[in-house]
């Protein structure tokens, strides 16, 4: 048994005794859900998801900067960025309308009256109780209320950020992608001079890599405690409650688009067999899903695109890191969804106009998400108050934030599923763009 067989077969083994053990040891519904210091998820992020993210800054700065150093000409960056944004707006486009055409046409809020009613009753007691993720939920708002767009502001502002070295103590990756950019153009037009320097960030990059695949063989331990933890918590009677058809929609949506329209585009574009291509970066796609996080995952998704997946040096250094932080096809759909489910739940229909405010609001959202657990579900505000606005002018009562809390609980194993499409999208892009820059140009 080879060594990639053999982590996917324990990465699997981990996944099914998670739900096991956070089914039959952990889960009382007679008691109050764990708590989100509960050891479980506490030796679960110490053993995997801290190590992984303490890779993301410095692996996404040597990534990017050897990448561009190996493009050549600034042309060259040009095509490769701008097919790479184009690739992941448009497949971002396409995963928020399937979420609303879905949600539309199944309408999973329209629930039995008694229902609706039990159901708004408890959203608000879930919000509050909900810590953290409320406290940002209501952060978000109030800057959305003070400055309508402020989240996109702040990511133009994070874009051309004034200290770098608070940038990567604060973990936001995009100003030092645009750093590493400005860096790596500016080696690679050095010549000789700077040559040893480029070597130097390969030598680096290598470094890193290597320290990622030891790392990833914690990955087994580490998810079993995630998903011991998450099921524990939520209990996998949720998947048979009020909330069933709108978690079977939003698996559904997540489904078509990582087994259809992501495989499809990529053997139209690449003429490659899609799902050999999925199998090879196979343990990248489990650990997203153990850990819900596309940045934690960053670092094993780009060793399974330079190693099994065959996508190039070149294409993967810089795609990969760039759609950790904007590709988001899964969160997307899944604010489309959640938010017009919301409105159908409350009563409040709505009309075409507002499923493209949706579709658009959603994207952007999602483009702002940051790659952590739960990120979606917070810039899901903007869906929500874009959305209000357009009521606010008919007339229309606006949803209260507080609904959310219906969802906020079963929120866990959505973000898991569609973690796994993010990141699976980011891999797609990464192969077809290795036919673009291949790092031999004789081969494809």
């Amino acid at each position: 048994m080879s060594k990639s067989t053999l982590l996917t077969a324990l990465i699997l083994l981990g996944l099914a005794g998670g739900v096991l053990i956070g089914q039959y040891l952990l889960f009382d519904p007679s008691a109050p859900p764990l708590e989100d210091n509960h050891w479980t998820k506490l030796a679960g992020e110490i053993i995997l998801i801290r190590p992984l993210t303490l890779l993301i800054v410095p692996l996404v700065f040597v990534s990017v900067v050897v990448a561009v150093t190996s493009i050549g000409h600034p042309s060259k960056l040009g095509l490769i960025g701008g097919s790479t944004l184009l690739f992941y707006l448009v497949t971002m486009l396409v995963a928020a309308t399937l979420g609303a055409f879905l949600v539309s046409t199944y309408r999973p809020g329209d629930l039995p009256p008694q229902t609706q009613v039990e159901m708004r009753s408890t959203a608000k007691a879930r919000f509050d109780a909900s810590g953290a993720v409320a406290t940002n939920i209501e952060r978000v708002q109030k800057e959305e209320q003070s400055h309508p767009g402020a989240a996109w502001i702040n990511i133009v502002r994070q874009m051309v950020p004034t200290n770098i070295v608070e940038e990567m103590s604060q973990g936001r990756t995009l100003g030092v992608i645009v750093f590493a950019l400005l860096l790596g153009l500016a080696l690679a037009a050095g010549g000789e001079k700077t040559a040893p320097a480029v070597r130097v960030f390969e030598a680096i990059f290598d470094a890193l890599l290597r320290l990622a695949q030891w790392i990833i063989w914690l990955a087994p331990i580490g998810v079993m405690l995630l998903v011991a933890y998450t099921v524990g918590k939520i209990g996998l009677h949720a998947l048979i409650g009020p909330l069933s058809k709108y978690m079977l929609i939003v698996l559904g949506g997540l489904a078509i688009q990582g087994l259809v329209i992501l495989p499809l585009l990529l053997f139209v574009l690449v003429r490659r067999n899609p799902f050999g291509f999925m199998w090879r970066v196979r343990k990248a796609l489990l650990t997203a899903l153990g850990t819900a996080s596309s940045s934690a995952t960053m670092p094993v998704a780009i060793d399974a695109c330079l190693g099994a997946g065959g996508c190039s040096r070149r294409a993967t250094n810089f795609v990969v890191p760039l759609g950790s932080t904007i590709n988001m096809d899964g969160t997307a759909l899944y604010e489309a969804v959640a938010t017009v489910f919301l409105f159908q739940l409350y009563g409040i229909d709505l009309s075409t106009a507002d499923l493209v405010i949706v579709v658009i609001t959603a994207t952007l959202a999602a483009i702002g998400a940051a790659g952590i657990p739960s990120a979606g579900l917070v810039t899901m505000v903007i869906v929500i108050t874009a959305v209000n606005t357009t009521l606010a002018g008919r007339g229309v009562e606006p949803l209260p934030l507080s609904a959310m809390g219906v969802i906020i609980g079963v929120d866990r194993i959505l973000d898991m599923v569609r973690t796994m499409v993010n990141v699976w999208g980011d891999m797609v892009a990464a192969r077809v763009i290795s036919e673009i820059a291949p790092d031999n140009p004789a081969v494809a």
